[in-house]
């Protein structure tokens, strides 16, 4: 097979991908975000400033998305329960985390989506 022969196929099965994509793809970009509700877990037990923190957001979250947003405490184990749970959970951006970063002066919030 010479080479151009190998250059045309090979522009045709691109064209055929990059056709291909948008239907495949177009379903999925479909949906507003977020379309159900919205986790917020806490690796911390409930009236700490992390969680007022992640109910003050979840109330805002609420007002601006319309859908409900929760605060899900799970204390213990310095964290690793409320994090192995966040990292256990679908990646769909639909689990959030609130944890706190400690430096040797200040506490820094971090907040992530999976």
């Amino acid at each position: 097979m010479c080479l151009r022969s190998r250059i045309v196929r090979a522009m045709l099965m691109c064209a055929v991908v990059v056709l291909a994509i948008p239907g495949v793809a177009g379903s999925a970009f479909a949906q507003p975000y977020p379309a159900r509700p919205i986790a917020i877990v806490v690796p911390f037990p409930p009236g700490g400033v992390t969680d007022t923190l992640a109910r003050l957001l979840a109330q805002k979250f609420t007002e601006a998305w319309g859908q409900p947003a929760t605060v899900d405490n799970k204390p213990g184990a310095a964290g690793m329960i409320g994090a192995t749970a966040v990292a256990k959970s679908p990646a769909n951006g639909y689990t959030l985390f609130l944890g706190v970063t400690s430096a040797p002066t200040a506490s820094i919030p971090v907040f992530s989506a999976v």
